[in-house]
């Protein structure tokens, strides 16, 4: 069982000397690639103009934008609500970036009470994500809304946290 507690504890240390989203998000993509077992995919996408745009990875190459309500990221981030999915093939609307991944689990970001963008982990082994594992990544995604600056990034306005 992976050490979510561990985990969020070093996310904690790292966002301590730079709070920007960029260092935040691609240290904690690496933190989980490198310490959660079975998974080919961890990163984020980020709400821009009324979508999601492909953000700090670690994995193969991913779809570079996803429109909200489609698939398992844009779901999860339209419905506002973390989508722990066993078999990505059989959710309708399944945006296969990766033919190899099998499992995903998606959860959303905040800042100020509006969805700016999801976590988003996949596996190669159907029904990899637990329970266990959504309550970890849901505390991992808090402390990533409480310790970073998401307003300093250039050009960031309210209007690209929201589907209009």
């Amino acid at each position: 069982m992976t050490d979510y507690n561990m985990l969020t504890e070093q996310l904690k240390s790292l966002a301590e000397d730079e709070n920007f989203f960029m260092p935040v998000l691609s240290n904690a993509s690496a933190l989980l690639y490198e310490n959660l077992e079975d998974i080919n995919w961890a990163g984020f996408y980020l709400m821009d103009k009324g979508s999601l745009m492909l953000g700090p990875f670690q994995g193969k190459v991913a779809c570079i934008r996803i429109p909200l309500g489609k698939g398992v990221c844009g779901t999860a981030a339209k419905e506002d609500r973390t989508l722990l999915v066993e078999d990505v093939h059989k959710f309708a609307g399944h945006i296969a970036c990766d033919a190899a991944s099998n499992s995903e689990i998606v959860i959303p970001m905040h800042c100020n009470g509006k969805v700016i963008g999801v976590l988003d982990i996949d596996s190669p082994s159907l029904d990899r994500f637990k329970f266990e594992d959504q309550v970890g990544l849901e505390k991992f995604v808090k402390t990533i809304e409480e310790k970073t600056d998401f307003c300093r990034f250039n050009g960031l306005r309210e209007d690209q946290f929201s589907e209009n």
